[in-house]
C-alpha cells in the first residue's frame, strides 16, 4: 500500500511535536509506603517530524506503548522514549502521563482514615539526554491574614491549590512534594472529618493565616534546599470565598548547572 506519511512535503517547515494525545492506559507509579501503586493515566506521545516528511506514523506510537504493557512506570521512561525514537526514526521523543495519585490520610483528631486524590503529571523528553519533570496539584486550606486582622469575629477562608513542578537529577517522591505544599498552607485538607476534626482544622487555620504570596515563598524556600533539582516552579491559587475571582502567585527557579 502507498505510504502517504512518508511522501515528500515541499513547504520546508519542520514540526516540533506530532503524535497522539490522551489515550487512556494503565501505568504503575512508585509509592513510598506500598512500593507500587497501579493507576490509570491519560497518555500523550509525541516525536519531532523533519521538514521533508508529510506525516508521522501515529499507530507506531500505540505499538510502542503496547510493547511495554504492564511495565509502564517511571523506571523505564528512558526505554520507552528511545524505542519511540527508533520506531519513528525521530531525533526527539516526548511523553506525558496525567493520572490521579492516592494517599491514605488520618483525620487530625479522630484519626479516621480516608483516601485523598492528587492530580499528577509525569512528563519526559529524550533529545540528546533524558529530562523528566513531575507536577503535583495539591488541594490546601488557606485563611486570609488581612481578613483576620480587620475583622472582629472571624476571617474568610477558602480551598486553594498548590501546583509544584520539578525537574530532578534524581528521583523525587510525590509524597514529599505533597508534604511541602500542605505544610506551607494554613492547613491540609482531608476527605473524611468528624466534628472534632473540623474544630481543630478551623482553629489551626485561624492561627496560621496565609496569603498566596506566603504559600509560594514558603514552598520555594523549601525546594531551594533540595540540591537534586534542576528546575522548579510553584503556583498557588485560592478559590476566594468572598471575591468573584481567584488569588494567584507563582515562583520559578532554573538552576543552569547541576548543584553539588
Amino acid at each position: 500500500m502507498v505510504d502517504i506519511q512518508n511522501s515528500r512535503d515541499k513547504r520546508n517547515i519542520p514540526i516540533n511535536c506530532v503524535g497522539i494525545k490522551n489515550i487512556r492506559y494503565p501505568i504503575v507509579v512508585q509509592d513510598r509506603k506500598n512500593q507500587r501503586q497501579p493507576t490509570v493515566a491519560d497518555v500523550s506521545l509525541y516525536v519531532n517530524l523533519p521538514h521533508h516528511y508529510r506525516g508521522t506514523h501515529m499507530s507506531r506510537l500505540v505499538e510502542v506503548l503496547n510493547e511495554f504493557k504492564g511495565e509502564v512506570s517511571y523506571k523505564n521512561l528512558d526505554r520507552i522514549l528511545l524505542r519511540m525514537k527508533e520506531r519513528l526514526n525521530a531525533e526527539k521523543s516526548h511523553l506525558e502521563f496525567s493520572f490521579p495519585y492516592f494517599l491514605t490520610k488520618k483525620a487530625p483528631v479522630t484519626l479516621w482514615e480516608s483516601l485523598m486524590s492528587y492530580d499528577c503529571i509525569i512528563a519526559a523528553t529524550y533529545d540528546k539526554h533524558l529530562s523528566i519533570t513531575t507536577t503535583v496539584r495539591i488541594p490546601v486550606h488557606t485563611l486570609c491574614p488581612c481578613s483576620k486582622e480587620i475583622s472582629d469575629f472571624s476571617a474568610h477562608n477558602q480551598r486553594g491549590y498548590v501546583t509544584i513542578t520539578v525537574e530532578m537529577i534524581k528521583f523525587v517522591w510525590i509524597e514529599d512534594l505533597i508534604t511541602i505544599a500542605e505544610e506551607s498552607a494554613s492547613c491540609p485538607l482531608y476527605s473524611l472529618l468528624k466534628r472534632e476534626d473540623e474544630k481543630y482544622i478551623t482553629e489551626q487555620a485561624y492561627k496560621n493565616p496565609k496569603f498566596v504570596e506566603d504559600v509560594v515563598r514558603e514552598v520555594a524556600a523549601r525546594l531551594e534546599k533540595l540540591s537534586y533539582l534542576r528546575f522548579f516552579s510553584v503556583e498557588a491559587e485560592n478559590m476566594e470565598s468572598i471575591h468573584n475571582h481567584s488569588a494567584y502567585a507563582m515562583i520559578r527557579r532554573d538552576f543552569k548547572v547541576d548543584r553539588p
